[in-house]
């Protein structure tokens, strides 16, 4: 069997291609993603890829998929955009849009089957402990975004059985979707950058603050993942519902982020604080989420498991544990929806790690002019933050705002690191060339680009090409540092990372300037 998948390089997407990659009975898979994944690496490595984003223009996807897609045996639709919350305009097309032109091309090609990712937030409110199996009302929940675009996904996939009966249609209704390596992801999309999520290798809180009555379901990536795989197999159609038998209550929860203990609030005050704290940008999740948690019904799973004989190896619990660990970690692999958090060292610092000889400056290298080299990129490093914490502020209305709030952090534990590294070898900071970096910076930003009370749209290309330009610079800082490691008694494996995290970080400047440029001369209005 040939089988193609859109959008395989996120959580699921990953758990699919393994699943797959470990079956016989598949003979070839091709992966498309609007973001191609490090191809050298496991699973990535296993799958054929191309490069296509669903949001570009609509016959041009279209074509470009029908032409994928071509003696397939199967189409697995997994693409989703969750972030940025804020642009639904973006979201719509991706998602709703998005599907629907993977349908499209499903027909045009000739393909027998299509097994699209739903979710449980597709249903509409169920209250109580009942299970709900696949025939309970698909109408979402009003007051989430992701559900109602859900909810618009399922009525995409009606029009399609409807008016071409000649492709079986799957409809997989997840619950939430865990595992280790989707750590970093999870915190990027729904926790945010502000919440130090990575305390958590540390120290765990005393109790947990949930809504009262919150019951959730989850399943792990590789039960998911497996779940799919017999879909496929079996050219099943219809929905299935898709969780572990267990649920997670308030004190589950609360056993795995803590130590068991839970405080339950009234929901309505939870979601209050949850609105404050996303319209401040504390959190990245809106009070949509916590809608959907609280409104959708248990799904019973007994379809999957009689029909298709699926039975999950984790509890709803292990996943969750998994997930919680991988967050605390910043666990990731090598795709960029699942790319890891930014580096740091085993003590939780920013400072590179040391040899065991312990760092200093040897005889034979001149401190001042080491001193005063580290200190310029102390220097870059701070109006290189000042310009990154802008563009966040600036452009949270733009896509790819969640991986610039990335690139910030990154840029800030980068200047903590010069500043570390400083003290560790005992040389002055020259803290007045970071001063006049900041002013600098801020002067800088007088500039009107043609626009007084509007932000030109030239602007975004030229803070991009700038940011760029910086980040190009201190890729020598990280070389230069890993090739006198040694002798400063520093490691340096941390400065290759960091090296080739520079590589990460132009990718995420190269694909927000392409979207810039298309728009750099056009009026804002």
């Amino acid at each position: 069997m040939r089988i193609v998948v859109v959008g395989q390089t996120g959580n699921v997407g990953t758990a699919v291609l393994r699943a797959l990659a470990a079956a016989p009975e598949i003979t070839s898979v091709l992966g498309v993603a609007r973001r191609l994944p490090d191809r050298a690496a496991q699973p990535y490595r296993d799958a054929e890829w191309a490069a296509l984003d669903l949001a570009g223009d609509e016959t041009e996807v279209v074509e470009r998929l029908s032409t994928l897609f071509r003696g397939a045996d199967a189409v697995v639709h997994l693409a989703w955009l969750i972030q940025p919350n804020r642009d639904r305009d973006l979201l719509r097309v991706t998602n709703v849009e998005g599907t629907r032109r993977v349908a499209r091309a499903v027909v045009r090609a000739g393909v027998p089957h299509l097994v699209v990712a739903s979710s449980v937030g597709a249903y509409s409110p169920g209250g109580g402990d009942v299970p709900r199996a696949e025939d309970w009302p698909a109408r979402g929940i009003p007051t989430s975004h992701y559900s109602v675009d859900k909810a618009a996904q399922e009525d995409v996939l009606d029009e399609l059985e409807r008016d071409h009966r000649e492709v079986v249609v799957a409809r997989m209704r997840m619950a939430l979707v865990f595992q280790d390596d989707a750590g970093a992801e999870v915190t990027r999309l729904f926790v945010g950058p502000v919440l130090p999520v990575g305390l958590l290798r540390h120290v765990r809180p005393p109790l947990v603050p949930l809504p009262a009555g919150l019951r959730l379901q989850a399943v792990h990536a590789d039960d998911a993942a497996d779940a799919y795989l017999r879909v496929l197999l079996h050219r099943a159609g219809g929905a299935f519902n898709v969780a572990a038998p267990d649920q997670l209550r308030g004190h589950d929860i609360a056993r795995v982020v803590d130590h068991g203990s839970v405080v339950e609030l009234p929901p309505r005050l939870v979601r209050a604080a949850l609105r404050l704290a996303y319209d401040a940008r504390v959190v990245a999740s809106d009070p949509g989420w916590l809608d959907m948690g609280m409104a959708v019904p248990v799904m019973d799973t007994a379809r999957l498991t009689t029909e298709l004989g699926w039975q999950p190896r984790f509890t709803a619990a292990e996943a969750l544990e998994e997930v919680v660990r991988g967050m605390a970690e910043g666990r990731g692999i090598g795709s960029a929806p699942l790319r890891p958090a930014p580096t740091r060292p085993p003590d939780g610092s920013v400072v590179p790690v040391r040899a065991p000889g312990g760092a200093s400056v040897p005889p034979e290298i001149d401190r001042e002019l080491l001193g005063l080299y580290l200190s310029d990129h102390l220097t870059g490093a701070t109006a290189g933050l000042g310009r990154a914490e802008r563009m966040v502020g600036d452009y949270g209305d733009l896509p790819l705002h969640a991986e610039l709030v990335e690139l910030a952090e990154q840029v800030r534990g980068e200047r903590e690191l010069y500043r570390g590294l400083l003290q560790t070898l005992g040389l002055p900071p020259r803290r007045h060339r970071q001063l006049a970096a900041g002013v600098a910076e801020r002067l800088g930003r007088l500039k009107l680009n043609g626009r007084v009370v509007r932000r030109s749209p030239m602007s975004v290309v030229l803070e991009t090409e700038l940011m760029r330009s910086a980040v190009v610079g201190k890729l020598g800082g990280w070389q230069t540092l890993e090739e006198h490691a040694d002798a400063l008694g520093l490691d340096p494996v941390r400065f290759r990372e960091l090296a080739e995290l520079v590589q990460r970080q132009l990718a995420t400047l190269d694909r927000f300037h392409e979207y810039a440029r298309r728009r750099a001369f056009r009026d804002p209005a």
